[in-house]
């Protein structure tokens, strides 16, 4: 088994337990009513757009998203909270840094033993969520989840469902498909984006991903028989039906979303195994981008 199997396949503990810590960690995450903006980088940036999506969606205050890159620099926060698995990413190191003083930063992350542990004002660690693995699969989930129970959207149905997508066997077919489309709705955009992502790092796969009522403003005419779009979340009416005359296969996201992702995750390595690769050791990717001075 790889690293990544076995990393993904931890989720379900993972997630219960992100759950249970969410009294720890209450004081140094969000409180109702601030300004906030979530940051990250690659995995961790479309966390953050779900996070973001949660939050606001749920009234518990204006709150945005940017890559670490793109923070912009001329809006208000009260606080800013980055996700980042290695705590090394240079983007997210230098952007704390700039913010210290300025703005209430919180951190989450999977490693007490590096330099975000001193940069943010506050620090959430989820150690049991660390992988060893170039591909983010379980400490994303872990931190989204900490986010959900600490907005009271996590139950133990989600859990439920994270199990179920580990024990089911994938839709017919779907690992043979040579192009790969995910759509999301609201907090489920960025685990479409991220389902897409997933399935370029490990398994070199041609994946989009689009906001499911932009699917059909363009995109859907590059659809044919050899694609496999997957809804996460509830579809638009008539979506499938149109997706289905083009001769592609729709998969119907019957699981909560994150669920779903879990099993986007699985195909990611399914097809990579298919294609004589090692998903753990995505080509030209590192576990953390640190750039030179």
């Amino acid at each position: 088994m790889t690293h990544v199997e076995d990393e993904l396949t931890a989720q379900p503990e993972c997630w219960n337990r992100a759950a249970a810590e969410v009294p720890r960690f209450r004081t140094r995450l969000p409180i109702t009513g601030e300004r906030v903006a979530f940051v990250g980088c690659g995995t961790s940036y479309f966390m953050a757009k779900s996070a973001a999506a949660l939050r606001e969606g749920a009234g518990h205050g204006e709150t945005d998203a940017h890559p670490a890159s793109e923070f912009p620099h001329h809006r208000a926060y009260d606080r800013v909270v980055a996700l980042t698995r290695s705590g090394t990413t240079t983007e997210i190191v230098d952007l704390l840094a700039r913010l210290r003083g300025r703005t209430r930063t919180t951190v989450i992350t999977a490693d007490p033993e590096t330099p975000v542990m001193t940069a943010a004002d506050h620090t959430v660690v989820l150690p049991y969520a660390d992988e060893r693995s170039v591909v983010q699969t379980r400490f994303a989930t872990t931190a989204l989840t900490l986010l959900r129970a600490h907005l009271g959207l996590h139950s133990e149905d989600v859990v439920a469902d994270a199990r179920t997508a580990l024990a089911e066997p994938l839709p017919e077919g779907l690992a043979e498909c040579g192009q790969f489309t995910f759509l999301g709705r609201g907090w489920t955009v960025g685990l479409a984006d991220e389902a897409a992502l997933k399935m370029r790092e490990a398994a070199l796969a041609w994946s989009e991903a689009y906001p499911a009522m932009e699917y059909r403003h363009g995109p859907i005419s590059v659809t044919t028989e050899s694609t496999a779009t997957w809804m996460l979340g509830a579809a638009p009416d008539g979506l499938a039906e149109q997706v289905r005359a083009t001769g592609a296969l729709w998969v119907r996201g019957t699981l909560d979303p994150l669920a779903e992702l879990v099993r986007a995750q699985r195909l990611a390595v399914a097809v990579a195994q298919a294609r004589g690769l090692d998903p753990d050791r995505p080509r030209h990717l590192t576990r953390s981008v640190i750039l030179a001075p």
